[in-house]
């Protein structure tokens, strides 16, 4: 059951990109229109649940809220840069090498030769997929479709989203409080990193007001990651909610229309293939 519930920010957090891809407007305005609805998410979570909430879940939500705003601020430029297909991948290849590490080396949540060898297996089928779902021809015959594409002002935006996405797992995972409880501070700290980004920059329009869709899709992958999170361990959970690159991959060629030759193409079914496989490891790990 942990499992099934651990995949649900797969298809959720997957979506995000391909929604907020649609729907347009900046990253300022993507990022604060998906704060805005996670903290209603959040909000409706806490009148159904009413979980107490603690000084420590104010203080330690608002400062993972804040990392995550830089996470997803730099995520949201990244693929400006880079596009969906390419900048999701290359984002979560190196958010899964961090927050597994972390889970795996700081919070020992592996134990054993048996556990690192298949975790380290898994890590690299993940790892690997994600490079060659973003992977592209080595001629250059096929250009990018997007007009703001630069691989390296991309690149630097997913290095910070990598930081701040890093410190928001595992500072939560770290301080082991009731993930009911601090979701409402959390989406809170997410507003007000927001907030800052979008300050002077962004006004309240239909961009805004559209991806609040997002942070609803986002809250409800958030919940089942932290539940899940205390249950299998952060190496695992988060490992599993970063299967959604297949969605986004996938619907940045078909739905939004990112172009790709046939050798890329390739590149990028046997790169699900291998996340799918990675997947299916870490599932066998923890049965």
């Amino acid at each position: 059951m942990e499992i099934l519930v651990a995949l649900v920010p797969m298809f959720a957090w997957g979506s995000i990109g391909l929604v907020s891809g649609k729907i347009g407007g900046s990253a300022n305005q993507q990022t604060l229109g998906m704060t805005i609805g996670a903290l209603i998410f959040s909000i409706i979570i806490y009148f159904v649940v009413q979980p107490a909430i603690t000084v420590q879940m104010i203080v330690i939500g608002i400062l993972s809220g804040l990392f995550w705003s830089v996470g997803q601020n730099q995520q949201f430029h990244g693929m400006k840069y880079l596009g969906v297909s390419v900048g999701l991948p290359v984002s979560t290849g190196m958010q899964l090498i961090v927050n597994t590490i972390a889970g795996a080396v700081f919070f020992h949540e592996w134990k054993g030769s048996r556990d690192f060898l298949l975790g380290f297996i898994a890590l690299g089928l993940l790892v690997l997929g994600s490079y060659l779902t973003a992977r592209q021809d080595d001629d250059g015959s096929v250009k990018p479709t997007n007009a703001m594409f630069d691989f390296n002002k991309g690149l630097r935006a997913l290095i910070f989203s990598t930081i701040g996405y890093g410190a928001y797992t595992i500072i939560i995972n770290a301080a082991g409080l009731d993930p009911m409880g601090i979701i409402l501070p959390q989406s809170i700290g997410m507003l007000i990193g927001a907030s800052f980004f979008a300050f002077k920059k962004v006004k309240l329009d239909r961009y805004v007001w559209k991806n609040m869709s997002c942070g609803l899709l986002w809250g409800l992958g958030n919940i089942c990651m932290l539940l899940t999170m205390r249950q299998i361990g952060l190496a695992i959970s988060f490992s599993l909610s970063q299967m959604g690159i297949i969605i986004s991959t996938l619907g940045g060629i078909y739905l939004l229309g990112e172009s790709k030759s046939k050798k890329e193409m390739r590149y990028v079914i046997i790169g699900c293939l291998f996340v799918i496989f990675g997947g299916i490891l870490l599932g066998y790990m923890k049965a």
